[in-house]
């Protein structure tokens, strides 16, 4: 830009910054905005020489600069494509064992549901572990990661792969020297206790698998491929399905057959993955450090709230199970088991959208983008709502032939007490879903005490 009179610098930043405005406003007009740092215009300008050209008494001041902006449509469409991702993702992931649960139906009749439904909270021990480390860890990577920190990154990703590794162990050694002191504790009795024992004892054995995947899915979604753990996650609960039923009904292997296809889904979701670090699209490292108590701290208080949920889950199914044993026997451990492990597949939808939203969140905040971080946090509370509006009024229309899929036996009394149980237990399913939305939004934002206290 040139501007002319040897005394003309202030009318000349006065024409600039006119030209700012004008801009300015018509930014605000197209809904434009910036991205994280999330400053809406740039103005720079600097004088780089006066210059006077001929005999005439009039002098040019060269001025170089302008105005840079970027135009930023709303995140409207960034929150869609991460949390349907993750939502296919989750879905996956819940579906091991519901489609458990389906095969040991009708493979194993009433027993064997009673037997699983004892067995399920320890898997949501296992899976609240992996959540804990997962979250908790790529939260600290995506927020390191806006700000340019590439050796914290590092850092993050292997200690929070140390954590992984010694909490595999704890589960592993506690499923080979007490699985059968566990079912007990757990109530089963002499009728499902050795399909209860091995469920138990394989579950525990492939604890590294189930941990290991939940922290890559994590690290790798915030790593802006939320495409590659959905691909991952349904890959692993499609040969979930169809390994059940080769290894229940045409093998008769029984329970074992149930538990080994279950275990062997997230390995086959891991390698999955593997295209990530071979291709070298990955911006995390494992790389030679110690244990840094910081970063275990940091991993562990923000993934808390992802632990306390699953684990939630796994204390009132216990809790449940041991009041149903004494009230309805077997049969009333088996329609409970139906109600559950259908809340299962609801969670996993409200994991989903939290899971999706938690990058953008993550990221936004760790730029101090506020306003973005609560126009997510207001898309995710309103599709959670709609969902549970959906939900509820599905169940409670279909709640009978729902329940017949599980029912192979036409056991009448299992069927009364399910569609009963059902219509009851999903009024509660707005109050989940709010509950892990706001518990991973305040771990998104580093905000560890309002999470616990939701958790």
């Amino acid at each position: 830009m040139t501007l002319y009179h040897k005394n003309g610098i202030k009318k000349s930043l006065k024409i600039l910054l006119i030209f700012s405005f004008l801009h300015c406003i018509i930014q605000r007009n197209m809904n434009c905005r910036f991205l994280p740092p999330g400053r809406e215009l740039s103005v720079r300008f600097s004088i780089v020489r006066p210059l006077k050209i001929g005999s005439s008494d009039a002098v040019f001041f060269v001025i170089s600069g302008g105005i840079s902006y970027m135009e930023q449509q709303s995140c409207l469409w960034d929150f869609t494509r991460y949390t349907i991702l993750s939502i296919l993702g989750t879905l996956g992931v819940s579906c091991y064992i519901l489609a458990d649960t389906f095969f040991v139906a009708k493979g194993l009749g009433t027993n064997g549901l009673a037997a699983l439904n004892l067995a399920i909270p320890v898997y949501n021990f296992i899976h609240g572990t992996g959540l804990m480390l997962g979250m908790g860890g790529a939260t600290r990577f995506s927020i390191c990661k806006s700000q340019q920190k590439t050796n914290e990154v590092n850092r993050v990703y292997t200690n929070t792969i140390y954590l992984a590794l010694i909490f595999s162990g704890i589960f592993v050694l506690g499923g080979f020297f007490f699985s059968r002191q566990i079912a007990v504790l757990l109530g089963a009795d002499t009728s499902i206790l050795e399909m209860t024992n091995t469920y138990l004892y394989w579950l525990m054995l492939f604890a590294p698998a189930f941990i290991l995947n939940d922290v890559f899915l994590c690290f790798v979604r915030n790593d802006g491929s939320p495409q590659l753990p959905m691909i991952a996650q349904l890959t692993g609960s499609l040969a979930n399905i169809l390994l059940d039923y080769i290894f229940i009904f045409p093998l008769g292997m029984g329970i074992f057959g149930a538990i080994f296809a279950t275990g062997l889904s997230p390995v086959i979701s891991i390698i999955i993955m593997l295209p990530h670090w071979i291709r070298k699209k990955n911006t995390f490292h494992f790389v030679k450090t110690g244990l840094r108590k910081y970063i275990i701290k940091q991993d562990l208080s923000l993934g808390f709230p992802s632990l306390i949920a699953q684990m939630s889950s796994g204390i009132v199914m216990i809790t449940f199970n041991a009041i149903i044993l004494m009230l309805a026997g077997n049969t009333g451990v088996a329609a409970y088991g139906v109600v559950a492990n259908i809340s299962l597949v609801i969670v996993a939808v409200y994991t989903g959208i939290a899971q999706g939203v938690q990058p953008l969140i993550s990221t936004f905040y760790g730029v101090g983008n506020g306003r973005q971080v609560k126009e997510v946090l207001k898309y995710a509370l309103t599709t959670m709502l709609s969902i549970s509006v959906i939900v509820y009024l599905v169940i409670f229309v279909f709640a009978d032939p729902i329940t017949t899929v599980f029912n192979s036996e036409h056991d009448l009394r299992l069927q009364q007490i399910s569609v009963t149980g059902l219509k009851l237990y999903f009024m509660s399913v707005p109050f989940v879903g709010y509950n892990i939305i706001l518990a991973t939004f305040f771990t998104s934002i580093e905000r560890v005490l309002p999470a616990h206290i939701l958790s």
